[in-house]
């Protein structure tokens, strides 16, 4: 099975996760597709090929040296954004893509004015969809060009190589994806997210990361008995989301800028919810942020009354630059594989997270190499044929710069 064929498999699963979800994964279809997978690797001749009862499957290729070399992995993650659908996904691929607006459906079009980033990849073959779901690239690019590199791998004896571990998990999309991973059964010196967007990304800073749910209590009464009596848990929300800085939203910040975003909102008269993330690069304003947060749950309540706005914060993962910085060599084989492979680094902060962010601060130092993908969680999401072929042959020549580290 080549490249291409194997990422459109793994898009016709839905693989959606849930953020109101307790159970792990967040959505049982996720196992689905993680059963598939297992069964994959065992066809495709990789050893100690496992699954847990959460859906994280962890698999060998031994290597091929009789020296002492690092064990490194690659890891991606299997669900896809609740932000938009994953059902029924239609992938279909454009031929040497022309440079002009794509028509996914009717209706629905791809324009190089609002989406720049096509231009880049004029003369390449594109996976899209037809406008009504995401693609999926985000990560199951990832997943397929590991995949693909761990067969190419076994087809070329002759690239030599340490023990390579390959780990795919659930609910990276909701911020869970590595609470559960057992990096001590993992076994690795460090490893590498396959998890970045466009040609060249490698990324070692991400954003410290938080949800916070706030829970607004109201009274109701007759509208036309309400005076004194009434508190619309409604008005009320709409007071909170007025109380934070409408310039630190992710709509109008860039770079290094951090921000306030609210995910959804569910209201009525009795009470109101928000769901928001909280997100900086800079550790102390990141819980600067959180302490205003709680400033604004605080005046509601002296507005109000004392319980009328419940904050709950929640941290999600903290920037793994920290981590990085006292084991550089990480990065510089990457940067060293992406030379060989022709391919251009692109060495930029992380405005998100990955599941290497809280690895990383479990002792497993775990970087971002891009997977192709652009424009992900949304019906505009493509990947480039020839960028995903790129990342498998970077990663073919990590393990192959791996092996020969200690010379």
């Amino acid at each position: 099975m080549d490249l291409t064929q194997r990422f459109i498999n793994y898009t016709k699963f839905d693989t959606q996760s849930s953020e109101t979800s307790e159970s792990v994964p967040s959505t049982a279809k996720q196992l689905v597709f993680a059963e598939y997978l297992k069964k994959e690797l065992e066809d495709e001749g990789l050893e100690d090929v496992e699954m847990d009862e959460k859906g994280y499957i962890y698999a060998t290729l031994p290597g091929n040296v009789k020296k002492e070399v690092p064990t490194i992995g690659f890891i991606s993650h299997y669900d896809t954004s609740p932000d938009c659908s994953g059902k029924d996904v239609k992938a279909r691929i454009i031929r040497q893509y022309d440079g002009k607006d794509i028509t996914l459906s009717e209706g629905i079009v791809t324009s190089t004015k609002k989406f720049p980033e096509l231009l880049d990849h004029v003369g390449e073959d594109l996976i899209v969809t037809d406008g009504t779901t995401l693609l999926g690239a985000d990560d199951k690019a990832g997943i397929a060009e590991i995949v693909q590199a761990m067969c190419f791998l076994q087809q070329h004896p002759e690239i030599k190589h340490g023990d390579i571990r390959v780990a795919f998990n659930p609910d990276e999309e909701i911020g869970m994806g590595a609470h559960h991973f057992d990096v001590e059964k993992f076994g690795c010196q460090w490893a590498y997210t396959i998890d970045g967007s466009d040609l060249g990304d490698l990324e070692y800073e991400n954003f410290n990361a938080a949800s916070a749910k706030v829970k607004i209590k109201g009274v109701s009464v007759h509208p036309g008995y309400a005076k004194g009596k009434m508190l619309n848990a409604n008005r009320l929300a709409a007071e909170f989301i007025g109380l934070l800085p409408a310039d630190e939203t992710p709509e109008a910040t860039e770079g290094y800028q951090g921000f306030y975003h609210l995910l959804g909102i569910s209201s009525g008269i009795e009470q109101a919810d928000l769901s928001y993330i909280i997100r900086d690069h800079d550790k102390q304003r990141f819980e600067v942020r959180k302490r205003f947060m709680q400033k604004c749950a605080d005046t509601i309540n002296y507005r109000y009354g004392e319980g009328t706005c419940e904050l709950t914060l929640r941290d999600q993962y903290y920037n793994m630059k920290e981590m990085i910085d006292p084991c550089m060599h990480v990065i510089d084989l990457v940067l060293k594989a992406m030379q060989d492979c022709g391919v251009p680094p692109r060495v930029e902060p992380i405005r998100g997270g990955t599941d290497g962010a809280q690895l990383s601060f479990k002792g497993l130092p775990c970087p971002n190499i891009f997977a192709g993908g652009v424009n992900f969680h949304g019906p505009h999401e493509f990947v480039s044929i020839q960028v995903m072929e790129k990342a498998m042959q970077v990663i073919v020549r990590i393990c192959e710069l791996t092996a020969a580290y200690n010379d």
